[in-house]
């Protein structure tokens, strides 16, 4: 509930690494996030401190972002942020931004890209069931049946 969601425009810094694990397909990518301003004295777009986060997606969209991510894409990656810090023996404390991802897609501001839904895999046959029956059930007197519709064809008319 108390999670931190993010949306973070980037571009993919490393080859994705997909897996098959027991728990279904994963797979991972460093994302490079470089801010950027208008310099004034330059007059020109200049570069900004580099932010890097280690990009992990889970079942389907592994599977997809294995597919069809390369290095050097831009892309858009929604999820829960995740920042650790580490230390070792002997070593300094460390900090890693990892980004659980919920959606990834190229950024089409800087590209065109062509949409494609995966096949669906084949499952286990449906087991036959018998259609239920639909049909509305005759009156069991045919003249309570011819009265009411008399009925309603007089109030029709009205």
């Amino acid at each position: 509930m108390n999670e931190t969601i993010v949306c973070v425009v980037g571009n993919v810094a490393t080859q994705p690494l997909y897996r098959e694990a027991a728990t279904g397909p994963s797979a991972r990518f460093r994302l490079a996030v470089t801010a950027r301003y208008w310099d004034r004295e330059k007059s020109a777009w200049t570069d900004g401190h580099t932010n890097f986060f280690t990009v992990w997606a889970n079942r389907q969209l592994a599977v997809n972002v294995g597919a069809c991510v390369e290095v050097g894409q831009p892309v858009v990656v929604q999820g829960r942020l995740k920042v650790r810090t580490e230390g070792r023996e002997g070593q300094q404390q460390w900090a890693s931004a990892d980004i659980d991802a919920v959606a990834i897609g190229h950024d089409l501001s800087r590209g065109t890209a062509l949409f494609q839904r995966p096949a669906k895999q084949e499952g286990p046959p449906a087991a036959n069931r018998p259609e239920p029956a639909w049909e509305t059930p005759r009156p069991a007197d045919p003249q309570d049946g011819h009265a009411a519709q008399q009925d309603r064809d007089a109030v029709a008319v009205t």
